[in-house]
């Protein structure tokens, strides 16, 4: 069987890590892989899919030999590089119910719900400390354009009977967040912000004690598939019954899966810590904030008194490859400071601490897929949250977890699972100077409505050509 070769990450040097990854200062607890060793299942990847995969399968098959290999260290990819925003499925389930059908929606979205609460239960009991903040997530409008974003989800949640959202006036937002750029919009109460790092390095060190093996530093290279696969990495390998890849944006390196998979990058700034500051122009809580434009817009108030402020910014991956641009942009975030200016006039000329990009996992549903590679029904894969998945790994988790230990189950069989449903991507160059033409748009598009201006029609046309329609 062919050999699997997978994408090398570019490192980051230390400081082009998030701040979140940087403020805990935390050395890699765990040896790389070195020599040979044999496992029951070898998961790739120690973001939250992979350590939720691994901590769902101890649950179930406490007897399972489960083996995590992470090329830097756990949480340094797309779990370690967010926005830190909590929120459920039901801002999403319009998408989740068009792949997957209302009923099973609904309950994913309800799932999602436990999930936060499970993220809460492990806060209260002191086994992860992730600053978890439940105070929170306002979804708002700062244009003409951007008012009502929310409603079909708004009402679908209503039709559920999950009364999830509640609408919010614009004094209301000001007394949330200091800011009146936003005058309309609506709020889940129950979500917030959580600190990415610290729920990543926690969740690693409960699988560890759990009696998961971690092996950090430990790129891997290459996966010869067979009945017993063989993992490499550029010390050691080991052999294992079953693989799950859950890589996030470096699966892009099977052309199986690039198929379905684009990766962008998020662009992320983190302001100094201004708690006085903060606290005198009202924004003194833990809620995380969405602005509803194109060019998706988030940010929080750190418990330090930090703004981290981010959004996508339209770098796309030729042919899924990217490098060190992905872990810190040239630009230094020069987007996201003008945002801030324009959502807080009165911290126009704060000093900017940290400044990176992550990529993107990103899929033309915006719904994650999970699936087995074809013609290799031991190698399993979960990818596609589209920057959404502090609250959705850990369903991920229980998908991957009975596909790798066969049971018969709603999350084996569930419609998020099944790669063969799913829409494809143009082939290159078609994919890379489309989207780039696409993203162009979109960013004029934005400039544009965020003054209550009226794009023109190429614009227009352009921007709505996204995969799935969206931006």
């Amino acid at each position: 069987m062919a050999t699997l070769r997978m994408r090398q990450p570019a490192v980051a040097a230390t400081a082009d890590r998030s701040f979140w990854l940087q403020d805990i200062a935390a050395a890699p607890a765990t040896k790389p892989l070195v020599g040979g060793e044999q496992a029951d299942v070898v998961i790739v990847g120690g973001g939250y899919t992979g350590l939720w995969t691994a901590l769902r399968i101890r649950d179930l098959a406490p007897e399972t030999r489960v083996m995590v290999i992470e090329a830097d260290q756990c949480g340094s990819g797309a779990s370690g590089r967010n926005g830190g925003q909590v929120h459920s499925w039901f801002a999403e389930l319009d998408q989740i119910s068009a792949v997957v059908g209302e009923e099973e929606g609904r309950a994913l979205c309800a799932d999602s719900v436990d999930a936060i609460a499970e993220l809460e239960k492990l806060q209260r009991d002191g086994t992860i400390d992730m600053d978890l903040r439940l105070d929170g997530w306002l979804w708002t409008a700062s244009s003409l354009a951007q008012e009502g974003a929310w409603n079909r989800a708004v009402a679908m949640a209503e039709a559920a009977g999950a009364n999830r959202f509640r609408q919010l006036t614009g004094e209301e937002i000001k007394q949330r967040t200091g800011s009146s750029a936003s005058y309309a919009g609506v709020v889940e109460a129950n979500a917030g912000t959580v600190h990415p790092a610290k729920l990543a390095t926690g969740l690693r060190d409960l699988a560890i004690a759990r009696g998961v093996v971690v092996h950090e530093r430990s790129p891997v290279t290459e996966i010869v598939p067979g009945r017993t696969c063989l993992v490499r990495t550029a010390q050691g390998e080991v052999r294992a019954g079953k693989v799950v890849l859950a890589a996030n944006a470096w699966l892009s390196a099977l052309p199986e899966l690039r198929r379905h998979l684009y990766v962008v990058a998020s662009q992320v700034v983190a302001t100094a810590e201004i708690p006085d500051l903060l606290d005198r122009i009202g924004w003194r809580d833990g809620a995380s904030i969405c602005d509803a434009q194109r060019q998706v817009l988030y940010y929080q108030r750190t418990p330090k008194g930090r703004v981290v402020f981010g959004r996508g910014s339209g770098n796309i991956a030729y042919a899924g490859n990217f490098g060190q641009s992905f872990n810190r942009s040239p630009e230094h975030g020069r987007d996201n400071i003008r945002e801030l200016a324009r959502v807080y006039p009165e911290l126009r000329g704060v000093a900017i601490d940290y400044d990176w990009a992550g990529p993107i996992d990103c899929v033309p549903e915006h719904v994650p897929v999970f699936d087995h590679l074809k013609g290799h029904p031991n190698i399993f894969f979960g990818m596609g949250y589209n920057g959404t998945g502090i609250a959705q790994t850990p369903i991920g988790g229980r998908v991957l977890a009975s596909l790798v230990l066969e049971r018969k189950d709603r999350w084996s069989s569930s419609g998020l699972v099944g790669l063969d449903r799913r829409k494809t991507m143009p082939p290159e160059p078609f994919r890379y100077l489309g989207a780039k033409l696409v993203r162009a748009a979109i960013a004029r598009r934005n400039d544009v409505e965020i003054r209550n201006g009226m794009p023109g029609a190429l614009t227009r046309f352009l921007s709505e050509r996204t995969p799935g329609g969206g931006g």
